[in-house]
C-alpha cells in the first residue's frame, strides 16, 4: 500500500425505529385497537396501580442538621444560656423588690438568690430536654451518616446529663442555699 493511498471502508446500519425517520414507511400491517371490555380495563387499573412512584431519596440534611442541633442543645444546657441568665436577673430584681420593705435574712435569701438559682436551673432543664429529644429523634429518622449518629449520640448524653445537673440544681441536691445564723 502507498502511503498516499487511503483506505476507504463503509458502514451500514439498520433503522430499526420508524419513528426517527419522518419519511420512513412503516412496512408492518397495523393491527386495529381490539374495543375495550372490562377485562381489559381491569387490567390497566392493575398495572397503573404496580407502576407507583420511587420515593424520593432524602439527602440526610435535615438529620444532620438536627444531630449537630442537639449536640449543640445539650451544650447550651451544661453550660447556660443568655436566656436563662436573663430569666435569673429578672427573678433576682423580684425577690430584691419583695423583701424590700423587710423580711427575714433568710427570706431575703431565698428570694433574692434561691429564685434567680432555679429559675436558671429550669431553663438549662429546658434546654436539656429539647437536646434529648432531638437527638432521640434523629434516632428515629432514616438514612444517617456515621457522623450523624455520633452528634446525635452526644446530644441525647449531653441533654441527660444536663438533666441530672438541672435536677440538682434545681431541688438544692448539689449546693443548698447559704443560711443565716438565727
Amino acid at each position: 500500500m502507498n502511503p498516499t493511498e487511503t483506505k476507504k471502508t463503509t458502514h451500514t446500519t439498520d433503522v430499526t425505529d420508524v419513528t426517527d425517520a419522518p419519511d420512513a414507511v412503516a412496512t408492518e400491517p397495523v393491527e386495529p385497537a381490539e374495543p375495550a371490555t372490562a377485562e381489559h380495563e381491569a387490567e390497566a387499573e392493575t398495572e397503573a396501580e404496580g407502576t407507583e412512584e420511587t420515593p424520593r431519596v432524602s439527602s440526610g440534611l435535615a438529620t444532620a442538621a438536627a444531630g449537630v442541633v442537639s449536640a449543640g442543645l445539650g451544650v447550651v444546657a451544661l453550660s447556660g444560656s443568655w436566656v436563662g441568665k436573663i430569666a435569673a436577673e429578672r427573678q433576682a430584681l423580684i425577690g430584691q423588690i419583695k423583701t424590700s420593705q423587710g423580711g427575714t435574712p433568710a427570706q431575703q435569701i431565698s428570694a433574692i438568690y434561691g429564685d434567680a438559682w432555679h429559675s436558671t436551673a429550669m431553663f438549662n432543664g429546658i434546654f436539656a430536654l429539647l437536646a434529648l429529644i432531638v437527638g432521640l429523634a434523629v434516632f428515629a429518622l432514616p438514612q444517617k451518616a456515621g457522623w450523624v449518629r455520633a452528634f446525635a449520640v452526644a446530644g441525647v448524653a449531653l441533654g441527660v446529663l444536663g438533666l441530672i445537673v438541672s435536677g440538682g440544681m434545681y431541688f438544692d441536691l448539689f449546693l443548698s442555699l447559704p443560711s443565716t445564723g438565727s
